[in-house]
C-alpha cells in the first residue's frame, strides 16, 4: 500500500494515499466534527462542520471528501475553523425547531452536543423566515418532523443503503426537505419499517412512536383485566 508523508496539528503523519483528512485524522485518533457523514454509506460533504485548514488552500476543505497527499500540511482546530463550524451550526440553527426540552433525543443528539461545545446559543442571529415543515405519522412505526431536520441526508444514505429509497432531497434552495417524491407520506412508500433512517438520523426528525401513555391507558382502564 503506497502511504504518503502529512502533518495534522503538527504531527507528521504517514498515512495511506488517497485517503480523506476525516480518515486520516481519525488514523491518528485526531477528532473531527461531522453531521452528515456515515462512513461509506453518506460522504457528501454536506453539513460542512468538517471544514479544516489545508496550508495552501484558498478556503477550507471539506475533510470528509478532502484526499491527502503527500506534504499536506492541516490544521483541524484553528481560530478560523472553529469560527466556521460556529457559524454554520448557528445557521443550521436559525431554521431549526429548537424545543430542546422536549425533543426526544435531548443530550443525546449531535447538533445539541456540537452546539454546547463550540458555544452557540439557543437563539440564532440568523433567524428569519421559518419554511412550512412536513409531519408525517402515517407510518405504525415512526414519526417524521421535518422541522428538526438538518438536511444532512443521513437518512437518504440509510434508505438506498437498505435498497429501499424511499425518501430523498426534494424541491430546491431554500424549500428544499428530506421527504418521499411526490408529497406522498412514507405510508405511501416502499419503506418497510426497517427503522435504519432513524438510526443514522443525527437529530430527532426521525423518531419511534411511543405508545407509553396507551399502555398507561389501557392499565388504568377498569373494563380491561390484566393476563398473567
Amino acid at each position: 500500500m503506497e502511504m504518503v508523508n502529512i502533518k495534522i496539528n503538527g504531527m507528521p503523519l504517514s498515512v495511506p494515499s488517497g485517503i480523506t483528512i476525516l480518515e486520516a485524522a481519525r488514523y491518528a485518533g485526531i477528532e473531527i466534527p461531522t453531521l452528515c457523514y456515515l462512513k461509506k454509506i453518506n460522504q457528501i460533504g454536506a453539513c460542512r462542520i468538517c471544514m479544516v485548514e489545508v496550508k495552501g488552500a484558498r478556503s477550507l476543505v471539506a475533510s470528509c471528501v478532502f484526499p491527502v497527499n503527500e506534504g499536506m500540511e492541516i490544521l483541524t482546530n484553528s481560530d478560523r475553523v472553529r469560527n466556521s463550524r460556529r457559524t454554520t451550526l448557528e445557521l443550521i440553527l436559525s431554521t431549526h425547531e429548537r424545543k430542546c426540552l422536549s425533543c426526544v433525543r435531548s443530550t443525546n443528539c449531535e447538533l445539541q452536543k456540537l452546539c454546547k461545545e463550540y458555544g452557540v446559543e439557543n437563539e440564532s442571529k440568523f433567524d428569519g423566515v421559518t419554511p412550512d415543515y412536513a409531519y408525517d405519522d402515517s407510518m405504525p412505526h415512526m414519526i417524521r418532523d421535518n422541522s428538526k431536520c438538518i438536511l444532512c441526508r443521513r437518512c437518504v444514505g440509510a434508505c438506498e443503503h437498505q435498497g429501499i429509497g424511499a425518501i430523498g432531497a426534494v424541491n430546491r434552495g431554500f424549500d428544499t426537505e428530506i421527504a418521499p417524491a411526490f408529497d406522498k407520506t412514507l405510508s405511501e412508500t416502499s419503506c418497510i419499517s426497517c427503522g435504519q433512517c432513524i438510526v443514522a438520523c443525527p437529530v430527532g426528525a426521525l423518531y419511534e412512536k411511543d405508545d407509553t401513555a396507551r399502555v398507561f391507558e389501557a392499565l388504568s382502564d377498569p373494563t380491561k383485566h390484566v393476563a398473567i
